[in-house]
């Protein structure tokens, strides 16, 4: 039986991004986990917004984990860099206003990051392709208007840091997404938003990394309200 990704996430880009959301600098990578139905394939859409809720996007690098990772050592470019199998351009999308609710009163906020269709995510990017993962240009764009753009270079915590955090509290398995993080510029879209999405490597477009996607109402018996 093949087993499900979990996506991971993540750290936070620069102090830019820190001071958009009010959150105190980390000494250390913060993750969370996102359930495997929260991802939409490559090509696949649309983004499904719940009824009221105020929808944040976030564009991000994610590795794509090629092996059991367990225990590394923070020290250990080498074995962090070997096992990622490749890469992808990801959107955490974010029920904001839920979130918040939760922060505000310590409760946590899984609900806000695991809806439905609340992950697009690329298509597979061969490790060769992208020479140095901490110095691409990730962007996104909505309804053509750019909204994020920045360089990888900006993570406040390098990728061997991330995947040793993680992989000495829980073990890394072959197929796991890890999200790296996200440049400033989030914001919010409306039902009938295009999303575009990309990276950019040595100034050149890497076209396995397009995402483009619709933002619709969802429907269904959820609503948010605060409890």
């Amino acid at each position: 039986m093949r087993r499900a990704p979990h996506p991971f996430l993540r750290t936070f880009y620069p102090s830019d991004h820190i001071k958009e959301l009010n959150n105190a600098r980390p000494s250390k990578p913060f993750f969370f986990l996102k359930p495997p139905s929260s991802i939409l394939p490559p090509k696949c859409g649309p983004v499904l917004r719940p009824n009221g809720v105020k929808l944040h996007y976030e564009v991000e690098l994610a590795l794509i984990v090629g092996k059991t990772v367990k225990d590394l050592h923070e020290s250990d470019e080498k074995g962090a860099l070997d096992a990622i199998d490749g890469y992808a351009v990801s959107i955490d999308m974010t029920a904001r206003n839920t979130q918040d609710e939760a922060k505000k009163k310590g409760l946590p906020w899984s609900i806000a990051k695991g809806f439905d269709t609340f992950l697009p995510i690329s298509d597979f990017i061969p490790k060769t392709r992208i020479a140095d993962p901490h110095n691409v240009v990730l962007w996104l764009s909505v309804n053509d208007q750019m909204r994020q753009k920045d360089s990888t270079e900006l993570m406040l915590f390098r990728i061997p840091r991330q995947l040793a955090d993680i992989s000495q509290c829980m073990t890394l398995k072959k197929g796991d997404v890890v999200l790296t993080g996200t440049p400033k510029g989030v914001g919010s879209v409306e039902v009938g938003d295009v999303i575009r999405a990309g990276l950019r490597d040595g100034g050149e477009e890497v076209k396995e990394g397009r995402i483009k996607v619709e933002i619709r109402e969802k429907g269904g018996l959820y609503e948010y309200k605060e409890t």
